[in-house]
């Protein structure tokens, strides 16, 4: 792949995080507009208006209470929002459902479509990488008499695959289409690419749109996880990742899935290959390896190339023969086939010589996470020192300019979660000032907002547990805050801001003037 010019590398970007994310590690790949719910589409031909009893049994309406925070008040809750969707009865007397439905959950009910009969819920266990969660009912004798649904084995390009909704009157509508393709995808939530199925069929609007089962010969296939209405493509997250997931959830610790840790351009280029001295047939140019990832840990370096996984060769473009699936990207290897802690064989050519890697397969050090693209669950940092509010940035805190925020947030703080893998490793979080509350202590700063803070009284920034700290320890008197632009330097009496706090929080009903993360 030629190396794209930092402009249109920005492009690629914006495109990919507007349309689900970006994924490790395909550079030519950028899905189909999508939306989380089937939008309207008349075509009754194309459904049939019950299911076989064994289906109904399995199935449940799935209610969820959502309330997240709001990141330009971190401090405070947005409105809540009500999401439904039908939650799978599986073994042990829990129901599998979409992270996506429950995120952010103040309330979870359960309710039986044919008798209205209703339980409350909780998260056992969610992952928000792929987009799953478990849910158990308060009530263990909800479930009495419900079957855990059947899974599917195999599945192919052209075999055909039901969607399962419910009807207002508790009927199970089908709408059948087959499996256009079978390829690693991005996933909604997180920046993680995942084996997708993606379903031709013309959903209509009905009864739940976070979570819909797909079946195929009376076994679950799968989870709708987004639908294109424009294209009437359903993408489902499949039994591989599902298994995957329920297998790690079994477990007394959860690590979720694994990553290699590696960017890579294709090596199609015949001059390339001939400069490297590569006569193989395939393999992947390495040009980036994640520090502290599993390759890293293994020793692959930059300008290493990649030429099989556990003896599965790799094609020019980083695709390998799957049995099950076809070709397929190698990233399915090393995600969702091979389980947190174990072992991998790379075999790989550098300098003229190939050689074998072992690499531990492990998670994402999140700690490391310059810009989180996803945050739920949790409270959001903050600290507000006189008046100044200050946050870490994040993907959410960018995505509250709305729908089209690559082009309408502040582009330093679009670039920078941009190209945050390309910022020093030592870099640590970026502190934001992000707003200034009207306060004795803030005037002629109140048009200051979204600027990346330096230093505190002399002090690096890098994180908000750094500044509050720093906070600590004024200098002859004053807060000084050192910004990396414009005005540069802003200067707060500490006697007055410490004198000012009861009344600050008073005056805009904070609850507290910083939350640390954790």
């Amino acid at each position: 792949m030629k190396t794209l010019p930092r402009l249109a590398a920005l492009l690629v970007f914006f495109l990919s995080t507007a349309l689900g994310g970006a994924f490790e590690p395909r550079p030519d790949s950028s899905p189909a507009e999508v939306v989380p719910a089937p939008a309207v589409q008349r075509d009754t031909d194309s459904t049939r208006p019950a299911a076989p009893l064994a289906a109904r049994n399995s199935l449940l309406r799935v209610n969820s209470m959502n309330q997240a925070y709001d990141f330009f008040q971190p401090w405070r809750k947005k409105n809540p929002a009500g999401r439904r969707g039908i939650g799978v009865v599986i073994p042990g007397g829990r129901i599998l459902v979409t992270a996506e439905l429950v995120a952010n959950s103040n309330f979870i009910e359960l309710e039986k479509a044919a008798t209205a009969e209703k339980s409350s819920a909780s998260v056992e266990r969610v992952d928000y990488d792929c987009n799953l969660a478990i849910l158990r009912p308060s009530d263990p004798a909800f479930l009495a008499g419900m079957t855990p649904f059947p899974f599917d084995g195999k599945t192919s390009i052209g075999d055909s695959a039901t969607i399962l909704q419910f009807e207002p009157n508790g009927e199970i509508a089908e709408t059948t289409g087959r499996i256009s393709s079978i390829a690693v995808s991005p996933y909604p939530l997180e920046n993680l690419g995942l084996l997708v199925f993606k379903l031709s069929a013309p959903l209509q609007q009905r009864d739940g749109s976070f979570t819909l089962p797909a079946v195929r010969d009376g076994r679950l296939l799968g989870l709708v996880m987004r639908y294109d209405a424009r294209n009437q493509i359903a993408d489902i997250i499949p039994m591989p990742v599902v298994k995957r997931f329920l297998g790690q959830a079994a477990g007394r610790t959860y690590r979720g899935f694994p990553r290699l840790g590696v960017s890579y351009s294709p090596l199609r280029d015949p001059q390339l290959r001939r400069y490297i001295g590569l006569k193989e047939p395939g393999g992947i140019y390495i040009t980036k390896v994640t520090p502290g990832g599993s390759a890293a840990k293994a020793g692959l370096l930059p300008g290493d190339v990649l030429l099989a996984i556990d003896g599965k060769p790799l094609d020019q473009d980083g695709n390998h023969q799957d049995p099950d699936h076809g070709r397929i990207l190698f990233s399915h290897l090393t995600n969702t086939a091979t389980a947190a802690g174990d072992k991998i064989t790379l075999k790989i050519f550098r300098q003229g010589k190939t050689r074998d890697l072992v690499a531990t397969m492990e998670p994402p050090d999140r700690s490391r996470v310059v810009s989180p693209a996803f945050l739920a669950d949790t409270a959001p940092p903050f600290v507000i020192l006189g008046g100044l509010v200050f946050i870490e940035l994040s993907r959410p805190f960018l995505q509250e300019w709305g729908m089209d925020w690559v082009k309408s947030a502040p582009r330093r703080l679009v670039h920078l979660d941009a190209f945050q893998d390309e910022l020093p490793e030592d870099r640590g979080k970026i502190v934001v000032l992000a707003r200034v509350l009207p306060t004795p202590d803030t005037i002629g700063y109140d048009n200051l907002g979204n600027l990346v803070v330096k230093e505190l009284n002399g002090r690096p920034v890098k994180s908000l547990a750094d500044l509050s700290a720093a906070a600590r320890h004024p200098i002859d008197g004053f807060q000084k805050i050192e910004l990396e632009e414009d005005p540069k330097h802003i200067f707060l009496d500490a006697a007055s801001v410490e004198a000012n706090r009861a009344a600050l929080m008073e005056h805009y009903d904070l609850p507290a003037l910083e939350r640390l993360p954790k």
